[in-house]
């Protein structure tokens, strides 16, 4: 059993229906768990389903799958994460397409979705359709996912180019959605350098989430009119609270044709490093102001005690200065006597007093 918690992550959403008067379809959720064998992992689970264009009751089925890919995900176990999201998207997809068979007003609804798992500092995904996961990593931006549309597979056979495609009649005819007869198959490729191939691409799964990046999910409605160019923009240069609302001012600017919903997600790791750097960087000024001044007591210490030695005198010196080498001269002799008391005395031999003056 997977415990809950507040998320780890800094997270910024918002959902828009356009200005088209169109029925918001969109639904996300975000949600944080504790993970590992003692339940002390901390994991962040986001999902966001787009109820497909055309079909009925497209929003009951991204209700749906936001509720049953959460829930599914949270009571199993993240030992073995893609597994995980296989039986959810799957259980998912069966109670969707199941609902649709019993309610003739719904027959035939379905759902996009798009789903990122980071637990500890590690990411899985995994996609239906072609709402899409980014990630933003020191300025450089990425698509992960793959859209699984008519429009992707054509412009992978080389059948048509990028420029025919954005208004192409089939460019949202969609090939894998939650709630079709067969049980879709999750989409684990996970794009980061160019030329991969598809094994390539499976590998990158558990990718380690590094500080200060930033992961987004976005329905079309944001894709079709806003480029990857415009939205790596707009995420360097606002902070990750006011980009949502930008994203989908600029895409109802041009027309709002769609439901819109955006969700980010940033590692705020980077502040704990730089706090931990600073921290580590005081410690070891602290230890160095502390054994410079060790140093100087002790060095001021052997200081004092040499001096003391060398200014202690004996108590009595006496010093006897030689004969005068004139006649007329007796013996001088001059006592000194040094004590910390009193100044240094002396005595002189007077001279005597038959020798004639000179």
């Amino acid at each position: 059993m997977i415990k809950t918690e507040e998320t780890h992550f800094i997270t910024s959403a918002t959902s828009h229906p356009g200005i088209a008067g169109k029925e918001n379809e969109d639904r996300y959720r975000v949600t944080s768990l504790l993970t590992g064998r003692k339940g002390k992992t901390p994991s962040v689970l986001a999902v966001l389903c787009d109820g497909i264009g055309g079909h009925r009751a497209g929003e009951v089925a991204a209700e749906m799958g936001v509720t049953i890919i959460t829930e599914s995900i949270a009571a199993g176990s993240a030992h073995q994460p893609l597994k995980s999201m296989t039986a959810a998207i799957s259980r998912a997809s069966d109670a969707i397409y199941s609902a649709s068979q019993l309610d003739r007003g719904r027959l035939g609804m379905g759902a996009t979705c798009a789903c990122a798992w980071v637990i500890g500092d590690r990411l899985y995904t995994a996609n239906l359709g072609d709402s899409r996961i980014y990630l933003l990593r020191e300025r450089h931006f990425f698509q992960l996912s793959t859209d699984h549309t008519w429009i992707q597979e054509a412009l992978d056979a080389g059948i048509i180019t990028g420029e025919e495609g954005g208004n192409h009649p089939n460019a949202h005819v969609i090939r894998r959605y939650l709630g079709s007869k067969k049980p879709p198959e999750p989409d684990f490729r996970l794009w980061i350098f160019e030329g991969e191939k598809d094994e390539d691409a499976l590998k990158n799964q558990g990718m380690r989430i590094k500080p200060g990046d930033i992961l987004m999910l976005c329905s079309d409605g944001l894709t079709d009119l806003v480029s990857d160019e415009e939205i790596h923009a707009v995420l360097c240069n606002h902070p990750i609270q006011h980009a949502p609302d930008i994203l989908i001012d600029m895409a109802n600017h041009r027309g709002g044709h769609d439901n819109i919903t955006v969700l980010l997600m940033q590692n705020p790791q980077k502040k704990r490093t730089q706090r931990k750097r600073r921290w580590v960087l005081g410690c070891l000024i602290a230890l160095m102001v502390v054994s410079a001044f060790i140093t100087a007591l002790l060095f001021g210490w052997r200081w004092l005690s040499v001096k003391e030695e060398d200014t202690q005198l004996p108590p009595s010196v006496t010093v006897t200065l030689p004969a005068a080498t004139h006649t007329a001269y007796p013996s001088l002799t001059s006592t000194l006597t040094a004590t910390r008391e009193a100044a240094p005395q002396s005595s002189i031999t007077p001279w005597h007093t038959d020798t004639p003056s000179p």
